[in-house]
């Protein structure tokens, strides 16, 4: 058994959140200190008072930190037609990251910063395997969004901390979307492909994106970009077989690419889109997957389901 890391300080926003929640249970598990940045006032010590829209954050704060966490940001669900929602999505990410940035650079010794961040970064790339090294193209609005939400932490990059950007896929977990919603229609006999269901389906269990945003806080040579997604990616013709046979349900029905892009609005993309990711960088940081396809990732999901 691998020697325990030292115990680290962590500065944690969005922990209110279902992924900041776990990954905070999985901190302090492991004996690390976990500060959560929150809206209102703190109630105790393990939490303090931040406003990122108007620039205000305890520097001395961040600057005591071993690592910065960023979590923070709107739902990535809601109306894909609203402006307002489009808005709050790019604002709410890019500020918080840009706040934080800039309160590690101040520091002395500028803490580590694992930045949150999305897999769409990418943009469709079809069946081209990509890796952190690959391109990012096209103008959908995740791709849009990611590419300045990740740029918003370049303060902290010229300042020599440690940056690592978390470029998140779907989290499939029972208890929240996409999983919680894809379920319920799957019961009802109403799941199935969407458009010719060729295009990869980026995706990552739960217990696997807690697990490496772990590994990377604890490893202090991790930096740079990480896919965080299992190793093998489905397509979502893959990913509806397998879901439909978990839960004993028919995965027959299609839903038409013309469809999807009037219904889905600014999120069409993210459903028509192909992106066959490899968590290649996540990997050469030594951290091993639970589960590494989208049998074990959907089965990690539905765990303990009646």
């Amino acid at each position: 058994m691998a020697p325990p890391h030292a115990p680290l300080h962590v500065v944690l926003a969005g922990g209110s959140g279902f992924l900041g929640t776990h990954l905070r249970a999985d901190l302090v598990r492991r004996g690390h200190t976990v500060t959560t940045l929150v809206r209102r006032a703190g109630s105790g010590p393990d939490e303090s008072t931040w406003d990122p829209y108007s620039g205000q954050v305890d520097r001395d704060l961040v600057a005591s930190a071993d690592v910065v966490v960023n979590l923070a940001g709107s739902p990535t669900a809601g109306n894909p037609h609203s402006k307002k929602w489009a808005r709050e999505l790019r604002e709410s990410r890019v500020t918080t990251t840009r706040v934080l940035a800039g309160a590690i650079a101040a520091a002395e010794r500028p803490p580590a910063f694992l930045a949150g961040n999305g897999i769409s970064y990418y943009g469709n790339h079809g069946d081209q395997v990509l890796t952190e090294a690959s391109d990012t193209r096209g103008d959908a609005l995740l791709t849009d969004v990611t590419r300045e939400w990740q740029a918003a932490a370049d303060a902290a990059v010229d300042a020599g901390a440690r940056v690592c950007i978390l470029r998140t896929a779907p989290v499939m977990d029972r208890r929240a979307a996409p999983l919680l919603q894809l379920r319920l229609l799957f019961k009802a006999g109403l799941g199935g492909k969407l458009g010719d269901g060729k295009q990869h389906m980026a995706m990552i269990s739960l217990r696997d994106w807690v697990g490496s945003v772990s590994h990377l806080a604890e490893h202090p040579t991790a930096s740079g970009a990480f896919n965080l997604c299992c190793v093998r990616t489905p397509t979502n013709a893959e990913f509806t077989k397998t879901l439909a046979t978990a839960l004993s349900r028919p995965g027959f029905v299609t839903v038409p690419r013309a469809i999807l892009k009037v219904a889905a609005g600014e999120m069409g993309p993210e459903l028509l889109g192909s992106l066959n990711v490899r968590p290649a960088a996540l990997e050469a940081a030594g951290y091993v997957f639970a589960d590494p396809d989208v049998q074990a990732v959907v089965a990690s999901g539905l765990a303990a389901l009646d």
